[in-house]
Protein backbone atom coordinates (compact mmCIF):
# COMPACT_ATOMS: atom_id res chain seq x y z
CA UNK A 1 0.00 0.00 0.00
CA UNK A 2 0.89 3.35 -0.45
CA UNK A 3 2.07 5.64 2.29
CA UNK A 4 -0.83 8.21 2.16
CA UNK A 5 0.37 10.03 5.47
CA UNK A 6 1.11 13.86 3.51
CA UNK A 7 -2.63 13.85 1.91
CA UNK A 8 -4.20 12.01 4.86
CA UNK A 9 -2.65 15.18 7.10
CA UNK A 10 -3.61 17.67 4.57
CA UNK A 11 -7.64 16.26 4.26
CA UNK A 12 -7.21 16.47 8.36
CA UNK A 13 -6.12 20.05 7.92
CA UNK A 14 -8.97 21.02 5.40
CA UNK A 15 -11.43 19.02 8.21
CA UNK A 16 -10.57 21.14 10.54
CA UNK A 17 -10.87 24.24 8.47
CA UNK A 18 -14.48 23.29 6.47
CA UNK A 19 -17.76 21.51 7.19
CA UNK A 20 -17.36 19.93 3.45
CA UNK A 21 -14.31 18.40 2.41
CA UNK A 22 -13.85 16.77 -1.71
CA UNK A 23 -11.55 13.70 -2.57
CA UNK A 24 -11.33 13.79 -6.35
CA UNK A 25 -9.45 12.09 -8.62
CA UNK A 26 -9.29 9.31 -11.30
CA UNK A 27 -10.85 6.01 -10.86
CA UNK A 28 -8.56 3.26 -9.14
CA UNK A 29 -6.26 5.62 -7.69
CA UNK A 30 -6.93 5.23 -4.04
CA UNK A 31 -9.72 7.61 -2.65
CA UNK A 32 -11.61 5.08 -0.78
CA UNK A 33 -8.48 3.41 0.79
CA UNK A 34 -7.48 7.17 1.73
CA UNK A 35 -11.16 7.34 3.50
CA UNK A 36 -10.25 3.97 5.26
CA UNK A 37 -7.52 4.80 6.34
CA UNK A 38 -8.35 8.46 7.49
CA UNK A 39 -10.92 6.32 9.51
CA UNK A 40 -8.27 4.20 11.31
CA UNK A 41 -6.44 7.43 12.70
CA UNK A 42 -9.04 10.21 12.83
CA UNK A 43 -9.64 10.86 16.38
CA UNK A 44 -13.00 11.65 15.51
CA UNK A 45 -17.07 9.68 14.85
CA UNK A 46 -17.20 8.46 11.49
CA UNK A 47 -19.72 8.03 9.25
CA UNK A 48 -19.54 6.03 5.62
CA UNK A 49 -22.28 5.67 2.83
CA UNK A 50 -20.94 3.63 0.35
CA UNK A 51 -23.89 4.80 -2.28
CA UNK A 52 -22.77 1.84 -4.55
CA UNK A 53 -24.04 -0.37 -1.48
CA UNK A 54 -28.10 -0.74 -1.83
CA UNK A 55 -28.40 -0.79 1.97
CA UNK A 56 -26.15 2.90 2.25
CA UNK A 57 -28.72 3.70 -0.87
CA UNK A 58 -31.46 2.97 1.06
CA UNK A 59 -30.72 4.72 4.44
CA UNK A 60 -30.24 8.27 2.31
CA UNK A 61 -33.76 8.03 0.68
CA UNK A 62 -34.31 10.94 2.57
CA UNK A 63 -31.01 12.19 2.69
CA UNK A 64 -31.88 15.43 5.14
CA UNK A 65 -33.42 13.07 7.78
CA UNK A 66 -30.44 10.74 7.28
CA UNK A 67 -27.58 13.06 7.89
CA UNK A 68 -28.49 16.27 9.80
CA UNK A 69 -27.85 14.57 13.13
CA UNK A 70 -24.72 12.39 12.51
CA UNK A 71 -21.65 14.00 14.34
CA UNK A 72 -18.08 13.80 13.81
CA UNK A 73 -17.14 13.55 10.19
CA UNK A 74 -19.30 11.46 7.17
CA UNK A 75 -17.67 10.11 4.14
CA UNK A 76 -20.17 9.47 0.94
CA UNK A 77 -18.16 7.29 -1.39
CA UNK A 78 -19.14 7.58 -5.05
CA UNK A 79 -21.55 10.43 -4.29
CA UNK A 80 -21.23 11.17 -7.88
CA UNK A 81 -24.27 8.62 -8.55
CA UNK A 82 -26.36 10.55 -6.40
CA UNK A 83 -26.03 14.67 -7.18
CA UNK A 84 -29.09 15.44 -5.71
CA UNK A 85 -26.94 15.35 -2.37
CA UNK A 86 -25.10 18.15 -3.41
CA UNK A 87 -27.93 20.67 -2.54
CA UNK A 88 -28.56 18.73 0.97
CA UNK A 89 -24.85 18.60 1.95
CA UNK A 90 -24.91 22.89 1.24
CA UNK A 91 -27.40 23.04 3.54
CA UNK A 92 -25.89 20.96 6.28
CA UNK A 93 -22.23 22.67 5.70
CA UNK A 94 -24.43 26.03 6.46
CA UNK A 95 -26.27 25.00 9.06
CA UNK A 96 -22.51 23.51 10.56
CA UNK A 97 -21.09 26.96 9.87
CA UNK A 98 -23.92 28.89 12.08
CA UNK A 99 -23.63 26.72 14.62
CA UNK A 100 -19.99 27.21 15.03
CA UNK A 101 -20.20 30.86 15.25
Amino acid sequence: MINRAFEIGQILEKLEQFPVVAIIGARQVGKTTLTHQIEKIADQLMHRFDLENPEDLARLNDPMLALKNLKGIVILDEIQRRAELFPVLRVLADLVLLIQL
